[in-house]
């Protein structure tokens, strides 16, 4: 089931795929108790490869992640989980527990984009999302191609001993060229889309009538 997963998400247009990752991105602000808890049941999905770049995306953010858990588990006041000086509040832990999952599926969410859908079909998607804006003037695809270059480069980059290492890094190529395809949507498109937005208009009206 690893391994199709992929070929599923191949079978959609990259305009597609990268409109339901936004979703995706936008519910998962939504996961809280036994929700979150399943989406994390259902990561394995994803494939070894999407979870070893996860793990490397969440070790990065360490720091971060740790930051969280102390602000929230000791900055919310709430029940002690203890009698005496420098006790968290279950509240504390509580919201700790939901916001740091949230950002760790955020994580994987991101380097699952990154490990299924290379450069080229990133700017074809992108250029389709964008596509209303150009009729206003407004032109972002420049912007997103100096992004993923980037992430890119920022993620292939050796880990250095000192910061004195990262002046002798090997500068980035001046010039690339990537070949962006551009071909129209499907009905395959427009009826993931639809289940998507329907899918998600009746999560947030249950989140909300909750």
């Amino acid at each position: 089931m690893t391994r199709r997963f992929p070929v599923l998400l191949a079978v959609l247009h990259p305009t597609t795929r990268l409109a339901l990752w936004l979703l995706m991105l936008l519910s998962v602000q939504f996961f809280d108790g036994w929700l979150l808890a399943l989406a994390f049941l259902v990561l394995p999905v994803l494939g070894r490869a999407v979870l070893h770049r996860g793990g490397r995306l969440v070790w990065r953010a360490r720091w971060l992640l740790s930051s969280l858990f102390v602000i929230f588990s000791w900055g919310v006041v709430g029940q002690p989980v203890w009698d005496g000086v420098g006790a968290p509040s279950f509240e504390g832990l509580a919201d700790a527990a939901t916001h740091l999952g949230r950002l760790l599926l955020v994580l994987m969410a991101v380097a699952a984009l990154l490990e299924t859908m290379p450069v080229a079909d990133l700017l074809t998607a992108s250029r389709g999302l964008l596509a209303p804006f150009r009729r206003v003037g407004l032109n972002g695809e420049r912007g997103v191609v100096r992004l993923m270059l980037a992430l890119r480069y920022v993620e292939t980059l050796p880990r250095p001993r000192d910061w004195r290492q990262l002046l002798d890094a090997p500068a980035v190529e001046a010039e690339e060229l990537i070949v962006v395809d551009e071909f129209p949507l499907r009905r395959a498109d427009y009826l993931a889309l639809l289940a998507a937005s329907l899918s998600a208009i009746a999560f947030f009206c249950a989140r909300c009538a909750g």
